[in-house]
C-alpha cells in the first residue's frame, strides 16, 4: 500500500474545516465539536481510501458523499437532538470541505495550464 500521508492530510484538513464551519454556525458545545472529529475519522478515512486506491467515478464520489452526509446527519442528531440542525450541520460541513478539497486539488492543474 502506498503512503498513508494523503489520507491523513485529507482527514486533518476535513476536521479543521468542518470544526471551523460548526464554530461559524455558532456551535459552542464541546461534545458536538468532538463528535465532528470522531465522525470524520469514521467516514472520511474509508471514503478517501476507496477514492484514492480503488478509484471512484464522478457518480461514485457523489454517491459516497451523499452517504457520508446521511451518516453524519444521523450522528449529529444524537448530539443536537434537532433533525433540521443535524442535517444543516452535515450538509454545510460536507459541502464546504468538499468544495475546498476540490479547489485545492484542481487549482494546481488550472495554474499549470494557465502558465
Amino acid at each position: 500500500m502506498e503512503s498513508v500521508a494523503p489520507i491523513l492530510l485529507a482527514l486533518l484538513a476535513t476536521i479543521i474545516i468542518e470544526v471551523a464551519v460548526l464554530l461559524l454556525l455558532g456551535e459552542k458545545r464541546r461534545k458536538v465539536l468532538l463528535a465532528s472529529v470522531v465522525i470524520n475519522i469514521i467516514t472520511n478515512v474509508p471514503l478517501n481510501i476507496i477514492a484514492q486506491y480503488v478509484g471512484l467515478s464522478t457518480v461514485g464520489v457523489i454517491t459516497g458523499e451523499l452517504i457520508v452526509v446521511v451518516v453524519e446527519a444521523l450522528w449529529y442528531y444524537l448530539f443536537v437532538k434537532k433533525a433540521s440542525q443535524a442535517l444543516v450541520y452535515s450538509l454545510l460541513c460536507n459541502a464546504i470541505s468538499f468544495l475546498i478539497g476540490l479547489i485545492c486539488t484542481t487549482l494546481p492543474d488550472i495554474c499549470y495550464h494557465l502558465a
